[in-house]
């Protein structure tokens, strides 16, 4: 087995790292504070060959596969997550596409979003239903040629900047439970779609979050992406295959937490000493240390096996739930390193605690990993 990085791979993680510090950095600060999303970064980052990473080159992307999309993933969320999101899921929504889409549907939508001039969004949580899939209520009625959609969507990534959604709604309210969904592609901009911002958010402020309602809005019925009927399944797969990249995530926080606070125990002095000569310090930055050498391992391993044609998607869960845990345990003990100082806005330690949470909630709550993890266990 060879766990050393392509040539190729090493390369794009540097350059992933140094575009981040040279564009992300100086923003990052004000984004936070005014909850600002950076399109222009977003589009300097698909000139770049970031945005779509992961979609082949016969569709505009960089082929660089869901491996090589984790450690850009991991390089941007080493210095601002919430800026680094609104890279890597640019193409949000974009999975169901390019894997059940039409051959028209890939070419009218990736390569504008991997080329930075569109934005798309998944539209599947609802308001009383998130890990709940089957419980999504937003229907899709066919009238004529089209479809007529209402309900509503909650917590949508990119809701407001995005130019088109890929809805998740029931079409076949009579089937069996999982049988009764789709997805179908919404232009932002039509007739009856309405969307709201929701500000205020704890963490990722610079990343877009909206509310979105459907109001009869009409589409035609080639906008279903693959088989009618299977919109669940489509979801499922959509999620085994983004959790190393929100695992990615956890990573690039968590190597953050570690390098500001050996940076700051060497500075730092107390009772007489440095503060990383304090066997608690110590301990506290060898956990972090351990946790995500761990994590990068299950990572990229999970998302190796997606790209080899040979998906272990119990293997991505376990990389979602441990990095969520990896980035909360890394950003208390980040900010318990930095005492007083980590408190407050000087340094960056406190965004990476408000930031960390989510990483326990979307995509996947860690007790939604745990049951999937546990069924596979029980299954044996």
């Amino acid at each position: 087995m060879d766990f050393e990085l392509t040539e190729e791979l090493s390369m794009l993680k540097d350059m992933s790292y140094k575009f981040a510090q040279n564009e992300l950095a100086p923003a990052s600060r004000e984004c936070d504070a005014n909850e600002k999303y950076s399109m222009d970064i977003v589009k300097k980052a698909a000139q770049n060959g970031l945005v779509g990473a992961w979609i082949p080159e016969a569709y505009g992307g960089a082929d660089a596969g869901f491996l090589g999309n984790a450690i850009i993933t991991e390089q941007l969320s080493r210095v601002d997550m919430g800026i680094g999101l609104n890279i890597v899921a640019a193409p949000f929504g974009c999975e169901a596409i390019y894997y059940y889409g039409t051959e028209e549907q890939k070419m009218a939508y990736l390569p504008p979003v991997c080329a930075g001039e569109m934005i798309s969004a998944g539209a599947y949580t609802e308001p009383d239903a998130g890990t709940d899939v089957a419980g999504y209520r937003t229907r899709a009625v066919k009238d004529g040629e089209d479809y007529v959609i209402n309900g509503s969507k909650m917590f949508i990534t990119n809701g407001t900047v995005c130019s088109f959604f890929v809805v998740q709604c029931i079409t076949h309210p009579d089937d069996k439970r999982h049988a009764r969904f789709s997805m179908i592609i919404v232009p932002s901009d039509a007739e009856g779609v309405t969307r709201n911002k929701i500000p205020g958010k704890m963490g990722i402020r610079s990343s877009d979050t909206a509310e979105i309602s459907f109001e009869d809005v009409r589409v035609p019925q080639e906008n279903v992406v693959g088989e009618e009927g299977r919109g669940f399944y489509q979801l499922m797969h959509f999620f085994d295959t983004t959790r190393p990249m929100v695992a990615a995530q956890g990573l690039g926080l968590g190597q953050a937490c570690l390098d500001a606070s050996v940076r700051y125990a060497k500075e730092r002095t107390a009772f007489g000493a440095p503060l990383g000569s304090f066997q608690l310090t110590q301990a506290k930055l060898t956990e972090m240390a351990v946790r995500i050498e761990a994590l990068r391992g299950l990572i990229y391993r999970s998302a190796y096996s997606i790209d080899s044609g040979k998906p272990d998607f119990t293997l991505a869960a376990m990389a979602k739930y441990f990095g969520g845990q990896t980035a909360v345990f890394c950003a208390n003990a980040a900010l318990e390193i930095h005492g007083g100082y980590g408190y407050i806005e000087e340094y960056a330690v406190q965004k990476y605690y408000r930031d960390a949470k989510i990483l326990e909630l979307y995509e996947g709550t860690k007790e939604a990993e745990i049951m999937t993890i546990g069924k596979v266990l029980m299954s044996k």
